[in-house]
């Protein structure tokens, strides 16, 4: 192992909403050409036949209201361009234009979708992922939306799930993350915002939740007070609601249409609680990621993978065909952030025959397993296909003054 690993303590998880790769971290290609983002020739066409090219005119509020489909049948139109079920179709990413028509019936309000950010709007992602590593190839693990999704970074599976069903019927001999962590001795926790936005997960993990939750406030004490877990999975505020004090709490999970603003201030947050105490810094490796892509454009066609075990009807598909979890969802941002990871890392993915990596979110579930539990507990057979991003941990840690702090976020 590398001196980055040896000295490694804490693994956190930030898990942000609906929000695709182009769209968020795209225009850094500008900056840097090994990040696989956009030229600025990349089109879709809408209802009408025009040829809609993407814009960098994404603002932070109000745009995309309507919600984007993220839903499977929504996602299938995105990936395929609207072209039948049947052996030989082949991924072309045509389909977003025409996707969100279904959604805003308004031909101009569709060409939103192909709208993305300039990196001086995202001031805190971007700088992560400029002053640390960015992955070219982070997939969602399912061609759909949160729930399922999500359900990847704590079991490695949705056990068939493609939809925002809740309660999961499981596999007994499939253990959460969570719960493999403390049945070896290691301690995990998944902390949710505050009571009113409560989590995003499903239900069967709330069978231990005395144990496993907590709020944000609590891992910002953690943090502050080196009581950390071992393992920490990040939930941002789900919806605008008061707070105790009175005043009003924001959404910071980016979902459209919440604030991304918000959820700048969010992340910077996150980072500072760890970058801001020196034991912590140098022993914490934290991943900022989002579940899916929330139905926003992005231009790489997402690869096939190993099959889970599982098939989804094709009603519960909505396709008229069945899923066999033989390939990815739609990328989304990923960025790993750590001391011990030189600046300007770009983690290549599908672009790079040679040495480009594929990961997802049973990426997560199986490097914590590689790394706390050396491998021993039982793995997903995608946990087990999938890379582990520790690796990019190495020898040499980044002088403080070389590292980041952010100001002025409130």
């Amino acid at each position: 192992m590398s001196v980055g690993l040896d000295n490694l303590k804490h693994i956190v998880v930030l898990m942000m909403e609906n929000r695709s790769f182009d769209h968020m971290l795209g225009a850094l290609m500008q900056k840097n050409r090994k990040i696989n983002g956009l030229t600025g020739n990349e089109s879709n066409p809408d209802t009408n036949g025009a040829i809609v090219k993407v814009q960098p005119n994404a603002q932070f509020q109000s745009q995309l209201d309507p919600d984007p489909d993220h839903h499977f049948p929504g996602v299938d139109l995105q990936l395929f361009g609207g072209a039948p079920q049947g052996a030989g179709r082949v991924a072309n990413m045509q389909g977003f234009v025409k996707d969100y028509f279904s959604q805003t019936k308004d031909v101009n309000r569709s060409h939103n979708i192909m709208y993305y950010f300039t990196p001086d709007k995202l001031p805190v992602l971007t700088t992560l992922a400029t002053e640390f590593a960015v992955f070219n190839g982070w997939f969602s693990s399912i061609p759909g939306p949160t729930i399922c999704n999500r359900a990847f970074a704590h079991y490695g599976t949705s056990f068939g799930q493609v939809g925002m069903d809740i309660f999961y019927i499981l596999d007994n001999t499939i253990a959460s993350i969570y719960e493999r962590m403390i049945q070896a001795g290691h301690t995990a926790k998944i902390y949710y915002y505050d009571q009113p936005s409560s989590t995003m997960e499903i239900v069967n993990l709330l069978k231990n939740q005395p144990q496993i939750f907590a709020t944000f406030d609590q891992f910002i004490g953690d943090c502050s007070g080196n009581t950390l877990p071992d393992y920490s999975f990040i939930e941002p505020c789900y919806n605008d609601h008061p707070g105790a004090d009175g005043g009003q709490v924001l959404a910071s999970d980016q979902h459209p249409d919440h604030n991304v603003r918000e959820g700048e201030r969010f992340i910077g947050s996150v980072y500072n609680a760890i970058r801001t105490n020196p034991t912590l810094w140098q022993n914490t490796a934290l991943l900022v990621v989002y579940d899916e892509h929330g139905g926003i454009y992005d231009h790489v066609v997402p690869p096939a993978c190993t099959p889970d075990g599982y098939t989804a009807s094709a009603d519960a598909t909505g396709t008229g065909a069945p899923f066999a979890f033989d390939r990815l969802g739609i990328r989304v941002p990923a960025v790993l952030v750590s001391p011990w990871i030189p600046r300007g890392t770009v983690v290549t993915g599908p672009e790079d025959p040679v040495n480009g990596q594929v990961f997802e979110h049973a990426s997560i579930p199986g490097t914590v397993t590689n790394f706390f539990l050396n491998g021993d507990a039982k793995r997903t057979v995608r946990e087990q296909q999938a890379k582990s991003f520790l690796g990019l941990l190495t020898d040499q840690m980044r002088p403080d003054d070389d590292c980041v702090v952010f100001n002025n976020l409130e």
